[in-house]
Formats: structure tokens, C-alpha cells, sequence
């Protein structure tokens, strides 16, 4: 176990560098001057070609790239163009929105899809199977800006229930994490039904009831266990994801996180913000992958042998 652990970080680290390398080169083949664009847009040659000199962009791009690691050994994200100060602060000033807004989606998810999946899985009863593949080919038909456009439709400009747009108490967080949260529930209630079923089909599961155990302790102890192995996976997948940002429903619900301060940034081409992110980025979802391999070689062993 050990051995798979240490095995699984050191990959991580390389995947981590290797992310960083093409955030860099891609980053710096995009069109535009960020020299030119701190210096401002009237300034001359001669300004820019100052401002290059000290953002050390005159330099070789080996020389700007083990520069720029030196600056992230030292937390040293960059400056950003728009904002004139540290990148760092900027985005750990939006990313509380993002976290209420990704836990959120996470455990509606999980409390709308598991229940139903493993339900619809072990019963195979006609109304609930039905029921359960209904709810799931739905969310999964429907896009996030056209589902998040929809209630805000229904809840809050017919009904006057809930605030459309904005930030604050737990109101203004229901729309976004339902729009978030059913895409994400249907997918985890058809993947936690096909693992119950496929579970249940197993040789061990049969032994189990030749032993005279009960349904519920069959159910829980030992088909919920394996069948839950590809749903841990998708969790962490989706965690990863919504706290990386979610462009669209953090700019139609007007919530400043994140997903809408990259898309500000890409659009500005705030070159310093947009590595920045892309680095966080790649760092949650190989830290959250990490995370994932660990849980579920520990529910099954096997999966170290890997």
C-alpha cells in the first residue's frame, strides 16, 4: 500500500510539472504583448522595451521558464496586468465563492443520486428503474446555461421565491447549485445503478446469500462497497471540476468566483492570472485523483497491485 501511495504522488508531481511546462509555452505563444499592455496603451517603443527588460521577457524563454519556477518555489504567482497586483491574492479572494458553490453541488448530488442509483439497482423494480433512468437521461440532456436560465425563469422571476443573480446567504446559492448539482446527479445515478447491478451479478454476492445473510447486510456490507468504486471516482472528477470554476453558471448567476474571474482574464489576456489558474487548476484535480486512488484502494486492496 505503501509502494502504490508513493508511486501515485511521485506521478502526480510529474503530471504537476509537465502541466506547468505547457501552461507556460501556451500561455506565451498566445497573441497579444503583456509588456505592452502594463506599459499602457500609449506608451513607446522605447517603454515597452523597458518593461520587457524588467518582466525579463527580452530574455530567452528557457531562462523565463526557470525563472518562473523560481518565482513559484517562493509563491510567486506573477502580477497581473488588469489588476496590478499579485495574482495569488486575487484568486484566493474569489475561490471561497467557488468552494460554497462546489460543495454545495457535491452533496446535492450525492444525496439526490446514490440513494436513488442503489435503489433502482438492487430492487430492479419497474417504477423505480424507470423513475431513476427518467431523472437521469434528463439531467443529462440539459445544459447548465439553459437549465440555470430555466429556473431562474421559474423561481425567482414567475415565482419570486428565490434571488436570481448576486451573492450572500443560502438563498442566492440554491439556483446555482441545482443547476450545477442535477447534470451531476443524473450521471452519478446511472453509474451508481450499473455498479449495483454488476456488483449483485457477482459470485461472492450469491455465496453470501447461500451463508443466510440478510438482504440489508449483503446490500450494505458487501455490494454497496465495490459498486461504490467508480462513484468515488466520478465524485472526485466533478469535485475537481466545480473547484476549478464553472464559467457559465458563475456568469449567468453573476457570482464572482473563479470560473468568472478566468473568463476575465482570457479575455483581457491577463497572461500571469490565466497560468496562475491553469496551475491551481491542475494541481486540485491531480491532488483530488490522488485522493480518489488512495480511498479506493483502500475499499479494495487490490487495486494497489496496480
Amino acid at each position: 500500500m505503501l509502494y502504490y501511495i508513493g508511486k501515485r504522488f511521485l506521478q502526480s508531481l510529474v503530471v504537476i510539472f509537465i502541466v506547468t511546462l505547457f501552461a507556460f509555452v501556451l500561455v506565451h505563444a498566445a497573441p497579444g504583448n503583456p509588456a505592452r499592455m502594463m506599459a499602457g496603451e500609449y506608451a513607446t517603443d522605447e517603454q515597452v522595451a523597458a518593461m520587457e527588460e524588467r518582466m525579463g521577457f527580452n530574455k530567452p524563454i528557457y531562462e523565463q521558464f526557470w525563472m518562473y519556477l523560481e518565482g513559484l518555489a517562493h509563491g510567486d504567482f506573477g502580477m497581473s496586468v488588469v489588476y496590478n497586483q499579485p495574482v495569488l491574492p486575487i484568486i484566493f479572494s474569489r475561490l471561497p465563492v467557488t468552494v460554497q458553490l462546489a460543495v454545495g453541488t457535491v452533496l446535492v448530488a450525492c444525496l439526490l443520486s446514490i440513494p436513488l442509483g442503489v435503489i433502482a439497482g438492487v430492487t430492479r423494480a419497474k417504477f423505480i428503474e424507470f423513475f431513476a433512468m427518467f431523472f437521469a437521461l434528463l439531467g443529462q440532456s440539459m445544459s447548465s446555461l439553459w437549465l440555470g436560465i430555466l429556473l431562474i425563469y421559474i423561481f425567482a422571476v414567475k415565482l419570486g421565491w428565490l434571488p436570481a443573480i448576486g451573492t450572500g446567504g443560502i438563498e442566492y446559492l440554491i439556483l446555482p447549485v441545482l443547476t450545477m448539482g442535477y447534470p451531476m446527479a443524473a450521471t452519478l445515478t446511472r453509474v451508481a445503478r450499473s455498479g449495483m447491478i454488476d456488483t449483485m451479478n457477482e459470485d461472492y454476492i450469491t455465496a453470501t446469500y447461500a451463508k443466510g445473510i440478510s438482504n440489508f447486510q449483503v446490500y450494505t456490507k458487501y455490494a454497496l462497497r465495490n459498486a461504490m468504486i467508480p462513484v468515488i471516482t466520478l465524485i472526485g472528477l466533478d469535485l475537481a471540476m466545480q473547484l476549478s470554476g464553472s464559467v457559465i453558471v458563475e456568469s449567468v448567476f453573476s457570482r464572482a468566483g473563479v470560473g468568472q474571474l478566468m473568463n476575465q482574464s482570457v479575455t483581457s489576456r491577463d497572461y500571469a492570472m490565466i497560468q496562475a489558474m491553469l496551475l491551481i487548476s491542475s494541481f486540485l484535480f491531480t491532488f483530488v485523483n490522488f485522493i480518489v486512488d488512495v480511498i479506493n484502494s483502500i475499499i479494495d486492496p487490490r487495486l494497489s497491485l496496480y
